[in-house]
């Protein structure tokens, strides 16, 4: 198969969009689904309606900061609220959780594309998402929920690379995922965990941390920060332990691994390892 270059896999994204004509694109306001509705607009115009889904598991600054964007870009946009705490199949959460919780979302977005009248919903999954444990693109399948960014194989550096070329601000954005992520699997999910894990995340970026996660295990916080941060960690060690008892912690640990996408998905190796 031929290599495409990255101005090659671009503009096959822009045919793929044109060829939609109309389109509602899940907007999460992060890297992948800000590129994609930037390119929707420019390809299609008023045609295109950007869909922000608030939850419980989803902070109020990552709603805020998409409705800001959806704005700066002049598209259509909506809102809808999703209830995951209502869904047991998500609380009690299994290993493929993403699984239930991706399937309402697109449920419910179906439900709203098909009275708008929109033909095709659109998701932010790129090339790079293919190398990770990721059950919710089986719910993305199901629904029929279009990939343009991996359809064109894009990945995620090349999308950071086309976002700067387009000036959106989203280009160094860190990743980000719902905080139920920060649970181990078979863990109950909580309001009182998730608004914890919220809380201490929101205090850490307050600090400057750029690369940071929470990850909650019963009394224990533990924290991960980029490599190149552990020296910032640990000048603010008291004001972060105080911190974080507040919030109910009783120890607060440092991952010396440092921090990592997915890393709640490394006993699932251990497990398929031993």
């Amino acid at each position: 198969m031929k290599t495409l270059t990255l101005a090659q896999k671009n503009e096959e994204l822009g045919r793929i969009l044109t060829e939609m004509g109309t389109c509602l694109v899940a907007f999460s306001g992060g890297v992948d689904s800000a590129f994609l509705l930037a390119r929707a607009k420019q390809e299609l115009g008023n045609r295109v309606l950007a869909v922000t889904a608030a939850s419980e598991t989803f902070p109020d600054r990552e709603f805020r900061a998409a409705v800001l964007l959806a704005q700066e870009l002049d598209v259509l946009f909506m809102s809808i609220e999703i209830k995951e705490f209502e869904n047991e199949n998500f609380v009690s959460n299994p290993t493929n959780r993403c699984y239930f919780c991706k399937f309402g979302l697109y449920d419910s977005l179906t439900k709203l594309a098909q009275e708008k009248g929109y033909p095709f919903i659109l998701d932010g999954t790129n090339a790079s998402d293919m190398n990770d444990y990721r059950p919710g693109m089986k719910a993305t399948k199901e629904k029929g929920v279009r990939s343009p960014l991996k359809e064109a194989g894009l990945t995620k550096d090349e999308i950071r690379q086309l976002s700067q070329d387009m000036n959106l601000k989203t280009w160094n954005k860190p990743s980000f995922a719902c905080l139920s992520s920060r649970i181990p699997y078979g863990t109950r999910i909580t309001a009182e965990k998730i608004n914890q894990l919220d809380l201490g995340e929101d205090y850490l970026i307050g600090l400057g941390f750029y690369d940071v996660r929470v990850r909650h295990h019963d009394k224990i916080a533990r924290i991960e920060v980029g490599e190149d941060e552990f020296e910032k960690a640990l000048f603010y060690r008291e004001q972060i332990n105080k911190k974080f008892k507040e919030l109910g912690f009783t120890y607060t640990a440092l991952d010396l691994q440092g921090y990592r996408t997915g890393s709640m998905n490394e006993v699932l190796k251990v497990k398929t390892n031993g």
